[in-house]
């Protein structure tokens, strides 16, 4: 009988950064984690592992730091490393159509093979999300095996003593096969010292098969997250651990090529739609996800935790749309442009247009927990940068009408699409009356791109602490542990919203009560949008129209109406609390969006933006009064608790004795003065 004393580590890392990160905290990543890890890996040839990179970090640090990835391609050609594949915008395949899945992974393993000429035969799932659909794309991609988490197996029945090599599964007639993470070396590495890592690989031998210890996850644990950079090479983490595998008699190190040529599978296996544990506490609503928190703190009080935990499942990723109705409105303008882009005949489309709905397929602006850039401005930019871009190419080749009226979302209330060359006004038909997205083709932005405050679970942790607890024993506390604060947080700054926040919300100022009104449409044309109201008799009219680079909303009132009339105009604008975004008034510098401002009598201005690369005007036919604040929602990232500025909130006021109002936005590239 065979005796085995060996265990194989298949160790693997994941690099990747959002589409429409800034470029100076990409070039951070690198030089404190990308650079010095492959520096360091490279005078170690007998260690074998896997990488993997998302398609436009790849492109990213080879035009700029082509020597640092000439050591990776050398690595590769020697077989040190194997490269995985995937979607190459690190899309969640499962949320994209199957023709783009098909699209995104053929593109990133075309780009491998250019660049470093080895295709890849493994692929590395965004955020592990796991839902059998994918296994015809990934298939049908030449895609021989992924990594999953060790918990996907056990939320299948398996028991972790079975989860050893690979496993097969099939769907539609195709088949993968599937590796487990180990969750025990994702929290150990580098976490724990290195001489307490290697000695768990080395109790994973086995007498009956070929152990082996899969690890895969994100390089940036390697120097990026809060205290890893001195931890991992200034205190030498990484050659310690590198070392003491190599010196150990019981471990060797393979590319998952090589282990998955060498061993059989260990049977077939059908995984439930899942993703990691975290991941599934974080897609659930404050209120599920505070009995989901409280049910695992009370099962591992008991000490039943990790034989039960595959049955204390959370949600899914796609709780995502459901909770964050921003996200589902992102998901499904990508959706449709998807179905317009592969409708048009061959020789319309473009490979312009291909770039841009991948990169609206860029994962990191459609969900939020401890990571996730929701949250995020600027990435939700990105993702909204080149859905219009992409509209407007498709609209090139192939006009639509000036309006439409669909429920693009799905949630039970239309939308009116009005469109000229220039600009696109789209209006929920929920009673509001307001804009829920404003795009202007010319700078490729949607204004209306406003986050809404909501409850988050994580707002508890916030009212109950506010320093980090005190990290016992040795290593280096995780991310996911970390309680920190990187701005002050009030209470008033956690309040949820109760609507969305829009361009043109109404509302009656009546003996100081504020009434919000409620609208019915009237009629929809090329024309405009009309709508009306009735308060106690008295009609409000509203419409809103465009003209070539100018979003006009005008109102009509009763003439025996009394008080104050007040609209809010939620405006995203790229520079948020910078220095690059002011507002100007008859050529001065008033002051820039992260301050207060208030205005008497305005009646003309400018919202300039250097970000941006354009303005923003205000005129109206008579004067009004103006209040701008900065917009605010407060988040968590692996930094801490953070306010991150998402808007700049105008709000507008004038009495309702002025029978007839227009306001007018008029949209121009260019910053007004320099």
């Amino acid at each position: 009988m065979k005796t085995y004393e060996t265990v194989s580590l298949l160790f693997g890392v994941h690099a990747h950064q959002p589409v429409g990160n800034f470029p100076e905290v990409v070039d951070d990543a690198h030089q404190r984690c990308y650079k010095p890890f492959l520096h360091i890996l490279h005078r170690y040839p007998e260690f074998r592992f896997a990488a993997h990179f998302s398609g436009w970090l790849l492109d990213y640090l080879f035009n700029k730091y082509p020597q640092d990835m000439a050591l990776l391609t050398e690595m590769v050609q020697r077989g040190q490393v194997e490269m995985f594949g995937g979607g190459d915008t690190e899309p969640v395949l499962a949320v994209i159509p199957n023709r783009d899945r098909i699209g995104q992974i053929v593109r990133l393993s075309d780009k491998l093979e250019a660049r470093m000429g080895t295709r890849a035969q493994g692929a590395w799932l965004t955020e592990r999300v796991w839902e059998a659909t994918v296994v015809p794309a990934l298939s049908d991609s030449k895609i021989k095996y992924v990594t999953v988490d060790d918990y996907h197996f056990l939320c299948s029945g398996k028991r972790i003593e079975e989860l050893n090599g690979y496993f097969t599964t099939e769907e539609d007639g195709r088949k993968l096969d599937l590796f487990p993470i180990s969750e025990a070396l994702r929290y150990r590495m580098p976490f724990s010292p290195a001489h307490e890592v290697v000695a768990y690989l080395e109790s994973l031998t086995r007498n009956d098969m070929q152990a082996s210890a899969v690890y895969f996850d994100d390089i940036e644990k390697f120097g990026i997250w809060p205290e890893t950079y001195q931890w991992v090479y200034e205190k030498g983490w990484l050659e310690d651990f590198i070392r003491g595998v190599l010196a150990s008699p019981k471990i060797t190190t393979q590319t998952y090529r090589d282990y998955h040529a060498n061993e059989k599978t260990r049977g077939i296996v059908y995984l439930p739609t899942t993703s990691y544990i975290e991941m599934n506490e974080w897609t659930l609503p404050m209120a599920a996800a505070h009995t989901y928190a409280d049910l695992v703190h009370t099962e591992k009080a008991s000490g039943h935790y990790e034989e039960r935990k595959a049955f204390l499942r959370g949600g899914i990723w796609k709780n995502f749309f459901t909770r964050y109705p921003e996200s589902n409105w992102m998901h499904k303008r990508m959706l449709g442009l998807s179905e317009r882009l592969h409708a048009l005949p061959e020789e319309k489309r473009t490979p312009e247009m291909l770039d841009q709905l991948y990169i609206a397929q860029a994962n990191d602006a459609y969900w939020h927990g401890l990571f996730g850039g929701l949250y995020l401005p600027h990435l939700r930019r990105a993702v909204y940068g080149a859905i219009v871009q992409l509209e407007s190419l498709l609209d090139n080749a192939l006009p639509r009408v000036a309006c439409i009226c669909t429920d693009a979302d799905s949630d039970g209330h239309d939308e009116v699409f009005l469109h000229n060359a220039m600009l696109q006004a789209i209006v929920k038909l929920d009673g509001s009356a307001s804009l829920s997205e404003l795009d202007s083709y010319q700078l490729h932005h949607n204004f209306g791109d406003t986050l809404r405050r909501q409850l988050e679970h994580y707002f508890r942790k916030i009212e109950s602490s506010h320093a980090t607890h005190p990290h016992e024993g040795s290593g280096i506390v995780s991310a996911h542990d970390r309680v920190a604060f990187k701005h002050e947080i009030t209470a008033k700054n956690l309040m949820a919203d109760s609507h969305a926040q829009t361009l043109f919300r109404d509302s009656l100022l009546l003996d100081d009560e504020e009434i919000e009104l409620a609208y019915e449409l009237i009629e929809t044309n090329t024309e405009g949008i009309l709508f009306r109201t009735d308060f106690g008799g008295k009609t409000i009219q509203k419409r809103i129209s465009l003209n070539a680079n100018c979003l006009c909303v005008s109102y009509n009132f009763d003439s025996a109406l009394q008080g104050s009339f007040l609209t809010r105009v939620a405006l995203a604008m790229p520079s948020c609390n910078g220095y690059a975004g002011r507002y100007i008034r008859d050529e001065k510098i008033l002051s820039g969006f992260g301050s207060e401002l208030e205005l008497t009598d305005m009646n003309g201005l400018v919202l300039d933006d250097r970000v941006l690369g354009g303005n923003l005007v205000f005129n109206n036919n008579h004067p009004i009064q103006l209040l701008g604040m900065p917009y605010f929602t407060v988040s968590q990232s692996e930094a801490g608790f953070e306010k991150i500025m998402q808007a700049v909130m105008l709000t507008l006021r004038w009495p309702l004795s002025q029978n007839e109002m227009r306001v007018m936005l008029t949209i121009n590239s260019g910053n007004a003065m320099p």
